[in-house]
């Protein structure tokens, strides 16, 4: 069994915080939209690479025997942190646009998510080869991308 934690790419549905976090970015540099509006910025998420993920499910597949295998990247960032990455590669100020709103906040949110990895690692060699800063901006670029084509 494949445990895996949060796995991100620009194909994610935008009612998912990273591409809302990007399709805004994109928005917003493209003036399109004003601000970003999000709940709690402090929860901490473990994200990763989809094409990462899916290069471990194939690895765990390789294996003699099945096994329980956790896939992630072992280290976790802020909402608001995966959000200035996304600001940063647009040049646009994070303050000058994000804001929160506590009608957002999730009532039984959880503030940290994190996976370890290790076993996939000494098992089959496996370990999150993508960025969070590459994954986002992929993500972003693609949603510039999408929105300046539907112009």
């Amino acid at each position: 069994n494949g445990i895996l934690f949060n796995h991100e790419s620009p194909l994610r549905g935008v009612e998912f915080v990273t591409r809302k976090v990007t399709d805004a970015v994109a928005r917003i540099k493209l003036g399109q939209q004003k601000e970003l509006r999000l709940g709690n910025i402090d929860a901490k998420r473990d994200w990763g690479h989809a094409r990462d993920y899916v290069k471990a499910m194939w690895l765990m597949l390789q294996q003699d025997r099945p096994d329980d295998y956790v896939i992630a990247t072992g280290r976790t960032t802020t909402v608001r942190d995966m959000c200035a990455i996304a600001f940063k590669h647009v040049g646009l100020n994070i303050d000058d646009h994000l804001v929160i709103d506590p009608a957002l906040f999730r009532p039984a949110e959880v503030e940290v998510l994190l996976g370890n990895p290790a076993k996939a690692k000494a098992t089959f060699g496996w370990e999150a080869e993508t960025s969070l800063e590459a994954l986002i901006t992929e993500m972003v670029d693609a949603d510039l991308k999408r929105l300046t084509a539907n112009a």
